[in-house]
């Protein structure tokens, strides 16, 4: 039986991996879906303006602590590949295995601002205007509706890393290549020249767990 910790991307929650969770679980496995801190309905300002990209980590840490978990699979879409990876470093060895969906993969002193694209920063920039602490979702048509604000201090704080995520056994990365402004080519190429870790393909939108949950859940099986 394998663990599965999934971790949603910029202004979802843990309902992001609705149509993943099931089939995993079906095929025998623990699966724990996170919603961050600031990202939570009932989250008040205060906790929406101070989360930071170490509050996220230690989201997953304090999961790890409270269920006793080992022998991990982190996943991270989108920002959530920040999070799996900051976590990853601290978890003493607890995890086995990084899937970044569609995600960025950090180093040391990298941000989610200072990893994505010009268009993604400005758009960050204008979605956090009205409250100068929470970028709100991008208005695009078929967006999920629940969707939340999401805190811009996790965006713009550099993840710190001391080299022991690079020690995790399996590191793969999954590129969703039927979308426009992907920032994630050049990643993709850089980490398919990289031996240590396995690049995959998928021919979806951004948000392959909600277009194509079976393929997802494939993929996370090895199958």
């Amino acid at each position: 039986m394998e663990t599965f910790v999934l971790i949603p991307g910029a202004w979802h929650g843990a309902w992001a991996f609705e149509g993943v969770i099931p089939l995993l679980e079906r095929a025998g496995h623990a699966v724990h879906a996170l919603t961050l801190t600031g990202l939570r309905p009932d989250d008040d300002e205060t906790t929406v303006a101070t989360a930071t990209l170490d509050t996220h980590a230690d989201d997953v840490l304090a999961l790890l602590d409270r269920e006793h978990l080992t022998g991990v699979t982190l996943v991270g879409h989108s920002y959530g590949g920040m999070v799996i990876a900051a976590a990853a470093d601290r978890a003493g060895g607890r995890v086995s295995r990084l899937v970044h969906l569609d995600a960025y993969v950090p180093s040391d002193g990298d941000s989610c601002w200072s990893s994505t694209t010009e268009a993604y920063r400005q758009a960050f920039a204008a979605g956090a205007a009205g409250t100068g602490y929470a970028v709100r979702p991008p208005d695009r048509p078929g967006r999920d509706q629940r969707r939340r604000p999401h805190p811009i201090a996790s965006l713009l704080q550099a993840v710190r890393l001391t080299g022991a995520v690079g020690r995790v056994p399996r590191r793969e990365f999954v590129y969703c290549s039927g979308w426009e402004g992907t920032p994630f080519t050049g990643l993709r190429a850089r980490l398919a020249a990289d031996p240590d870790w396995r690049v995959h393909d998928l021919p979806t939108a951004h948000d392959a767990m909600r277009e194509a949950p079976g393929a997802v859940a494939d993929l996370l099986l090895g199958s």
